[in-house]
């Protein structure tokens, strides 16, 4: 019976009669095989360890809010922390409601009276300041600018939602009555 194995000096077969580091094609390829599968590994864990270190964190979601209303019979009307309904009657085709989201969510609830809107999505930086303002190449996206059109629908409560990509796994949601 034969048994084959390698070890950091040499491949041998441990047989009887066979020769030191016998020249069985079996032994050498399972001693390379070994040494190579331990080589790649080792290389993959190195690569995929660097990689994730130099990757920054994604910022939890901190903040949504209404930022804006705009209608063809109103203009823009900016919506102050903590109003509850616009002061301005907007009701009427063509409404679109910009929201704040500061942070990273995964996908947002939007509707209005429970009617699903559709929207766009800009990414915001942050200048040093600490200011938002529209991203250029190589600033830090700290967060999206949503613009919903209502499509139609001339009044009603309008709700955005959405929860962290990341730690703590908060959800954060907004509320306005648009007349």
């Amino acid at each position: 019976m034969a048994a084959y194995g390698c070890d950091r000096r040499r491949c041998f077969a441990v047989k009887p009669s066979a020769p030191y580091c016998a020249l069985v094609l079996g032994v050498l390829m399972y001693c390379m095989n070994k040494r190579l599968i331990a080589v790649f590994g080792v290389s993959i864990a190195l690569f995929l360890g660097t990689h994730t270190a130099s990757a920054a964190s994604a910022a939890p979601l901190s903040q949504v809010k209404v930022l804006k209303v705009e209608s063809p019979s109103c203009g823009f009307e900016d919506i102050a922390q903590g109003q509850e309904q616009t002061r301005c009657n907007h009701s009427g085709p063509n409404i679109k409601v910009y929201v704040l989201e500061v942070g990273y969510g995964r996908s947002a609830h939007v509707g209005v009276d429970g009617f699903e809107v559709n929207g766009t999505r800009t990414p915001v930086c942050a200048f040093d300041n600490g200011n938002l303002t529209e991203c250029t190449v190589g600033k830090k996206t700290v967060g999206y600018l949503y613009v919903f059109d209502l499509a139609g629908k001339q009044e009603g409560t309008f709700t955005f939602s959405n929860t962290s990509i990341n730690a703590p796994g908060n959800t954060l949601s907004t509320q306005l009555y648009i007349k």
